[in-house]
């Protein structure tokens, strides 16, 4: 199956199952099942099945999956065994605490670039990255092939940002800004907007 025929609320559980699966592993896990991973997970078994489906044979019936290889494969198929460079927009207080979290570098995604338009920020540290001005980003980008970049500016700024990270290259736009951007078809953007998940959440509330 073409990746493109794939749903991409398949593709967006590929990491849960992966980060389940490195728990396992930590826990020295050989062996797992759907049941099991369905169980910490939350998600059916038969789901489990199939969304591995997709993409082979991972498993053999009353044997389960083993672990090192599944998150291998897993992996794999998101292309997360290697490392990326990712460029980061806006070194506010938001672009700070995404420069300062760790938890990218640990999973092979390595801020390489910090911009930002303000005079005042521009050649300050910022951790241990120096902000860089935003005009230089569109040469830095194409330079170094970086595909991957975090918007992080406030909204009325967002799509602008976005169209020249399209156009010096970049395809995948994790984006912080509290509104909805228009890319082309290639381009994929996820939205980090805590206030609509907070939003999500009260509905259910009594």
């Amino acid at each position: 199956m073409a990746s493109n025929d794939i749903p991409d609320i398949v593709i967006s559980r590929l990491p849960v199952y992966l980060r389940a699966l490195e728990r396992l592993a930590q826990e020295d896990h050989e062996v797992t099942s759907s049941h099991e991973l369905g169980k910490r997970l939350g998600i059916s078994s038969a789901q489990i099945r199939k969304d591995l489906s997709h993409f082979g044979g991972f498993g053999k019936q009353g044997t389960g999956y083993k672990i090192a290889y599944l998150r291998e494969q897993l992996r794999q198929v998101l292309k997360v065994e290697r490392e990326w460079q990712v460029a980061l927009i806006g070194a506010g207080d938001l672009g700070s605490a995404v420069a300062r979290y760790r938890g990218f570098a640990e999973r092979g995604f390595h801020i390489t670039h910090v911009f930002d338009s303000s005079t005042e920020k521009i050649g300050r540290s910022l951790g241990t990255y120096r902000i860089q001005p935003i005009d230089q980003a569109p040469r830095i980008l194409v330079e170094e092939e970086i595909r991957i970049a975090m918007i992080a500016v406030p909204a009325e700024y967002a799509q602008g940002v976005a169209e020249m990270l399209i156009a010096a290259g970049v395809r995948a736009i994790l984006n912080y800004a509290p509104i909805n951007l228009n890319v082309p078809p290639e381009v994929h953007v996820q939205y980090i907007d805590p206030v609509l998940h907070l939003q999500r959440m009260t509905y259910y509330l009594t």
